[in-house]
């Protein structure tokens, strides 16, 4: 049946005791009569795929025997019958070695014909291994290549915690690493945003996973990215114990790529931030400088970029240390662990807000009583160049513009006025 077929399309084997396509249909002597009537001097048989068809899927091999003046079905049937079990033995080989379907003229796809290349994500594994080992920390071996990876919090050296978690991306930043073929800071971008969020939760990073997605695995560019992200990792203290690497061909246009990083981080119990109950009217606000656009707002850059055919491989419109535009655009995203770490550890800050997607504007009150405000005067702090050449191309609404950008400020404490 069509149903039957279907179902077990190119898996099933026949042989037929003629060479095909003459005498199909028939069976066993039925077959050999007919082939004496007619006179052949030349018969055989045929090993074919099964389709609906009877006797008409494709041919697999063939092999021939004479037929002699006086050959009866009998006779002929013992010769063809040798043929047939030497034939199916050499068919069999031939779908152990990978080559039957090949034989029967059929295109027999593996898994690198259709875009996903294991070999090269092994050589990917091998190349990141000594990159990754650097991240080694207490409670974590950074040996990567099992199932999972492990974390052993006891030697983290906790006595009350609580664990704390994060997830993020990079968001279209990475549209200008393509463009520029810089890939070796998005990966700090990539934890930075992670490790910058639990850090306001008072969390000290203790482990990060990473997801790198692309259209064709690019060994030499996903091993720079890797690179990036394990050099971030030292930054915030944490270990890289693992992550996925996913080639999927139509998802993505060649090697470009998608990311997303996991973080795990642990806080001591009276460490928790933010401490609502103890903010009160006076408290001073404290912000700590951006290192510029970090990782929101690229969305906006990038229509500007396109509406104005800006190339981002001539110098900075704009004071930059960078010899590019591209470059100053790609300045990863300052990570605050190392300063802020200690200062909650001695219980120093009340509240912290990372200042990302939202702005000043809409991440503050997120971490401070809802019957309190903050006074921010922009006068007070250094608005990078970067945003000003921003706002003076976009004509941005201010409201909008400070919800969109960090404005030279990429973080934001609450702390006691005594402990200004």
């Amino acid at each position: 049946s069509q149903l039957f077929t279907n179902h077990y399309k190119d898996r099933i084997l026949n042989v037929h005791p003629s060479l095909l396509p003459e005498f199909p249909g028939g069976m066993d002597l039925n077959v050999h009569e007919q082939v004496i009537k007619a006179g052949r001097k030349i018969t055989g048989c045929t090993i074919h795929l099964v389709d609906q068809k009877v006797d008409g899927g494709a041919i697999i091999l063939q092999k021939s025997c004479e037929v002699s003046a006086t050959e009866t079905p009998d006779s002929l049937k013992a010769k063809v019958q040798l043929l047939e079990g030497e034939c199916f033995i050499q068919v069999i080989r031939w779908f152990q070695q990978d080559r039957m379907y090949r034989m029967a003229g059929l295109d027999a796809l593996t898994y690198a014909d259709s875009g996903v290349n294991i070999e090269e994500g092994n050589r990917l594994i091998s190349k990141i291994k000594p990159i990754v080992k650097a991240t080694i920390r207490p409670g974590a071996d950074c040996n990567i290549g099992g199932f999972g990876g492990f974390f052993d919090i006891a030697k983290a050296g906790y006595k009350d915690p609580l664990l704390v978690t994060g997830t993020d991306g990079v968001g279209t930043k990475l549209k200008i690493a393509n463009q520029c073929n810089k890939h070796d800071t998005i990966g700090i971008d990539l934890v930075a945003m992670c490790v910058n969020d639990i850090l306001v939760q008072g969390a000290e990073p203790l482990f990060f996973l990473d997801y790198f997605a692309t259209g064709k695995l690019n060994v030499d560019q996903a091993a720079r990215v890797i690179s990036g992200i394990a050099e971030g990792c030292i930054l915030s203290g944490c270990a890289l114990i693992g992550g996925e690497t996913a080639e999927m061909p139509g998802m993505y246009n060649g090697s470009e790529y998608d990311l997303a990083g996991f973080v795990v981080g642990a806080v001591e119990r009276d460490c928790v931030l933010p401490q609502i109950s103890s903010i009160i009217l006076g408290d001073t606000v404290i912000g700590i400088a951006s290192s510029g656009i970090h990782s929101n707002g690229f969305s906006l850059v990038r229509k500007l970029i396109e509406k104005y055919n800006i190339d981002l491989s001539k110098e900075p419109p704009f004071a930059s240390p960078h010899k590019t535009l591209g470059e100053a655009l790609l300045e990863p995203t300052k990570i605050y662990v190392s300063c802020l770490l200690p200062l909650v550890k001695k219980h120093l800050i009340k509240a912290a807000a990372h200042i990302t997607g939202g702005g000043l504007i809409e991440n503050i009150p997120r971490v401070i009583p809802s019957i309190y405000g903050v006074d921010l005067d922009m006068s007070r702090w250094n608005v990078l160049p970067v945003f000003k050449w921003i706002y003076s191309l976009a004509k941005t609404p201010v409201d909008d513009f400070l919800k969109t950008f960090n404005v030279g400020i990429g973080m934001v404490l609450i702390v006691d006025r005594g402990n200004t």
